[in-house]
């Protein structure tokens, strides 16, 4: 089985705004209210790819109602710690010439509820996959998710990390299988600034050396870039896209889920870095989340075939 955590689920309030007047009055053309987070994106593509997953992280309040409304359908499993105080966050997304972010800070996640939420993660058993994505909750600790690598350790669970900063640093000497920094997240992990492919590959050999498997460095409209576990270097230039650019919430996060679904069916890594970049391009696209049969659009019939057939 796949787990997602998110730990600061959210209301991804998304506003398209042609003209956006600051200090006076915008009128949008229309609105969308998505459940948000990194972990729920990643199960939410990994699902209509196929992978069924269990959402876990904390929710609250009103809103935190209204998140598990929304995700019903979408996941084959929510079981998220429920939070005694507070409402979950609102985050205000705004599509204009630019895109503008307002993000909400979440609710207080008291100690008590964070050992529930570690006691359901020990049920976790060899062959299943965890992944821990984004910010945590106000309140938590920045080693939260080397402390969940940890007791995971000598389980058989693949985990994977999609953080930042002192979240990830933390996280890396537990081996994670997958980490998913784009450039300046990486430089940002060196306290450190990256301008050539040269410097790329130095320091996601450096995040190895520290302890991820698998570096998967996304570059944007140059694509990806994999370090391998076994150290060998792939590249992937970015999918040629088949629609215009109108959306980069959760493009990271379908890079996550593209990798897991090209990756797990016979552990190629050339597949999975393609199913990535397929996946990442294919959300840009969208107003929300790519569904399948747009990720497929960026995929090749053999490697399609191929992947189907390894399942």
């Amino acid at each position: 089985m796949i787990y997602t955590v998110t730990f600061n689920p959210s209301l991804d309030y998304v506003m398209f705004v042609p003209q956006l007047q600051l200090g006076g009055i915008s009128r949008a053309t229309h609105e969308n209210i998505y459940p948000g987070g990194k972990g729920i994106n990643v199960a939410i593509v990994l699902e209509r790819l196929g992978r069924p997953c269990t959402a876990l992280g904390f929710i609250a309040g009103h809103t935190g109602k209204a998140i598990c409304s929304l995700l019903q359908g979408q996941l084959s499993c929510v079981d998220f710690v429920e939070l005694t105080n507070g409402e979950n966050r609102i985050n205000v997304k705004i599509k204009s010439t630019v895109e503008s972010d307002v993000n909400g800070c979440g609710p207080q996640v008291p100690v008590e509820k964070l050992q529930e939420l570690l006691t359901k993660l020990d049920h976790l058993k060899t062959g299943d996959i965890l992944i821990l994505s984004g910010a945590v909750s106000p309140g938590v600790t920045k080693d939260v998710y080397g402390q969940i690598l940890q007791r995971l350790q000598n389980r058989g669970v693949l985990c994977v990390v999609d953080a930042v900063g002192e979240l990830l640093k933390n996280a890396l000497a537990y081996k994670p299988f997958l980490i998913k920094p784009n450039v300046a997240e990486l430089a940002d992990l060196f306290h450190t600034a990256i301008q050539t492919e040269e410097e790329i590959i130095a320091y996601a050999r450096q995040a190895q050396a520290a302890g991820a498997q698998n570096v998967l460095v996304s570059r944007g409209a140059e694509g990806a870039l994999l370090l391998a576990e076994n150290g060998v270097i792939l590249r992937a230039p970015a999918v040629h896209l088949k629609s215009p650019v109108v959306n980069s919430v959760g493009a990271g996060d379908s890079m996550v889920a593209g990798f897991l679904a090209g990756w797990l069916p016979g552990h190629n890594y050339q597949t999975a870095l393609q199913w990535a970049v397929a996946a990442g391009g294919a959300c840009v696209t969208k107003e929300w989340l790519p569904e399948k049969n747009e990720i497929l659009t960026y995929i090749s019939p053999s490697t399609q075939a191929e992947t189907e057939e390894q399942k």
